[in-house]
């Protein structure tokens, strides 16, 4: 397994790295693996170092997403190191909360350019590599793209546009037996929001609206995605599968008033 992971240093995409490693090794097989991130830093080589220590191999890389060609070095390299790439996992992406008409052109484009730009522009890098392995993509958009969220700046509509290009590309790559599928984290604790999570009522708070009563953790996360670029998921393409504990799909038990599940009299 040869794989390319954005956004790999911290959080879902270090634990991507890691669960992919871990499964390459239970079918047999030797990982490799592109530990992506936007400059050089500590937790990017510690990965590289755990997954070799499991016996694959590693490679960490760095660049800045925001930039034109930063993607196409990334793949470069990449194939440089293992000879091909039988897996991308599109995970780098960046949040700014704010109100839409308070954005500045310059914040708008900021996400815009890494968070669906850089995809697209891995995602293009990638295709004759991906087609000659016949292999697989994965792309880490989130709750907050498949529903709105206020105050939530340009990031929804980032991921809202980033499903939809995962979704068009794995109807243009099916014939070349490339499959592309999207994972959406819900509620998860990471480095990004383990701030929040750190005040113990709102961590309380939003495990009450939690089907599961937990919030996620980033190996929760990775297993989804790790299982879309598997070859376990061989006959899937095109689908976003949301990763939230069941939130999404309770919205309509938390309206007050609601028809209760306990019989009347009882």
């Amino acid at each position: 397994m040869r794989a390319l992971v954005s956004g790999g240093s911290r959080g879902i995409g270090a634990a991507v790295c890691l669960r992919i490693a871990e499964a390459a090794l239970a079918r047999g097989e030797r990982p490799k693996i592109a530990v992506c991130g936007r400059e050089d830093s500590e937790p990017q080589e510690e990965v590289a170092r755990a997954v070799r220590e499991m016996g694959g191999e590693a490679v960490a890389l760095s660049g800045d997403l925001s930039g034109v060609d930063a993607a196409a070095k990334l793949v470069e390299a990449t194939v440089a190191a293992f000879g091909g790439l039988d897996a991308l996992v599109c995970n780098a992406g960046v949040a700014s909360p704010g109100k839409i008409c308070d954005l500045s052109v310059a914040e708008w484009d900021r996400m815009f350019d890494i968070n669906l730009r850089g995809a697209w522009l891995l995602a293009k890098s990638s295709y004759p590599h991906l087609k000659a392995s016949r292999g697989a993509a994965c792309f880490t958009s989130s709750m907050s793209g498949q529903v709105p969220h206020e105050g939530s700046g340009a990031y929804s509509p980032t991921k809202a546009a980033l499903r939809m290009l995962a979704q068009t590309l794995a109807l243009e790559w099916a014939p070349d037996g490339i499959r592309v599928n999207v994972v959406s984290p819900g509620m998860t604790h990471t480095p990004m929001s383990a701030k929040m999570y750190a005040d113990p009522e709102i961590k309380k708070a939003r495990e009450a609206l939690i089907p599961l009563s937990r919030i996620g953790d980033p190996k929760d996360i990775a297993n989804a995605i790790e299982f879309m670029i598997s070859p376990l998921s061989s006959y899937i393409t095109g689908q976003d599968l949301c990763v939230d504990g069941g939130f999404t799909k309770s919205i309509l038990s938390h309206i007050p008033g609601r028809p209760s599940s306990t019989p009347q009299g009882a």
